[in-house]
């Protein structure tokens, strides 16, 4: 299994970045997917899910508004559109995906994932 994300960047505050991830070696629609990001010197968090079906979709408070987590089934691809992005949201972001086929809803913690991606490094400057 293989996931490779990109898009990240340097980008002003109040600007916008698309970030992708394609899954390769696993029945992309049949698993849920999420992204992570870890800042220098804290711990990896949540950022935002997506069901398997694409029905449910949760964020971390801090992005909800300003971040859109949303699916392609037929390019077997994650994205998350970030606008409005404030210096607080620079990190590396991470795509994972779920470790469970089918399941209702979508899960935020780390433990629920079992493939992740390099990770793609998201600067905001002020």
């Amino acid at each position: 299994v293989q996931l490779q994300a990109s898009g990240g960047g340097l980008v002003q505050a109040g600007g916008s970045l698309r970030l992708s991830c394609i899954v390769s070696g696993r029945i992309f629609s049949n698993y849920g997917m999420g992204w992570f990001r870890q800042a220098p010197g804290k711990e990896r968090e949540f950022v935002a899910a997506i069901s398997w079906s694409g029905s449910s979709r949760y964020y971390e408070d801090s992005v909800q508004g300003r971040f859109t987590i949303s699916r392609g089934n037929a390019k077997d691809t994650v994205y998350l559109q970030m606008n409005s992005l404030k210096p607080e949201d620079t990190a590396v972001y991470f795509c994972a995906a779920d470790q469970r086929r089918f399941r209702p809803g979508v899960v935020v913690t780390t433990r629920e994932y079992d493939d992740w991606g390099q990770g793609t490094q998201v600067t905001v400057s002020s």
